[in-house]
């Protein structure tokens, strides 16, 4: 009980302060324990990071899933747009959780930067499989146009982190109007000549 509640106080601290600006008295103040008690759970500040990291890759990584079985049965373009427009809000995750994973891949700690890429691009899989699917479906029903599958995701995830982080630029509506023309811009240049 006590590490969930270490792991709650920290995502809190390290999404508004960032890893270097939360010593680990404050998460201890937090949670109303003393800092020794931390090392019980974690063996240091970079541990907690660490697990505070996966349990944010684990509810995406959940969420992605659900919303992946939920679009089973739609056409190939509402599919990805769905999860374009999905994930570029929040990545499907609440908004603590998304301000973490901005600061903690944007902002890494210099002794974590490659374990915290390397732990992303693993999560990165089961959308990346799911991706390859749609891509694949549209290239065979002859809707989009032949293109290899990994030049299509990168394409796909390119677009999707600029805007994910154009919505800290602009407001709401403005952000929903660039969304909606990227994609139509981007869905174009992937279609089949013939169908545009």
């Amino acid at each position: 009980m006590t590490a969930g509640k270490i792991r709650e106080a920290a995502l809190q601290l390290f999404a508004r302060s960032g890893y270097d600006g939360v010593p680990l008295s404050e998460i201890a103040a937090a949670v109303g324990i003393r800092t020794p008690s931390i090392y019980a759970h974690y063996k240091s500040k970079d541990d907690l990071f660490i697990a505070v990291f996966e349990d944010c890759l684990q509810e995406h990584t959940r969420r992605m899933k659900q919303l992946i079985g939920d679009l089973q049965d739609r056409g190939v373009e509402e599919k990805l747009r769905t999860l374009f427009q999905d994930a570029s809000r929040s990545y499907l995750l609440g908004q603590e959780q998304v301000t973490f994973l901005k600061v903690a891949l944007l902002f890494p700690p210099a002794p974590l930067q490659d374990k915290l890429r390397e732990q992303f691009a693993l999560s990165e899989r089961l959308l990346d499989e799911a991706l390859g699917n749609i891509f694949e479906e549209g290239m065979r029903s002859g809707l989009l146009r032949r293109e290899p599958v990994n030049d299509l995701i990168a394409s796909f995830y390119c677009l999707l982190d600029g805007m994910f982080l154009q919505q800290y630029y602009y407001r709401r509506d403005d952000w929903q109007q660039r969304i909606d023309a990227v994609w139509s811009i981007f869905w174009k240049g992937i279609m089949q000549a013939n169908i545009i």
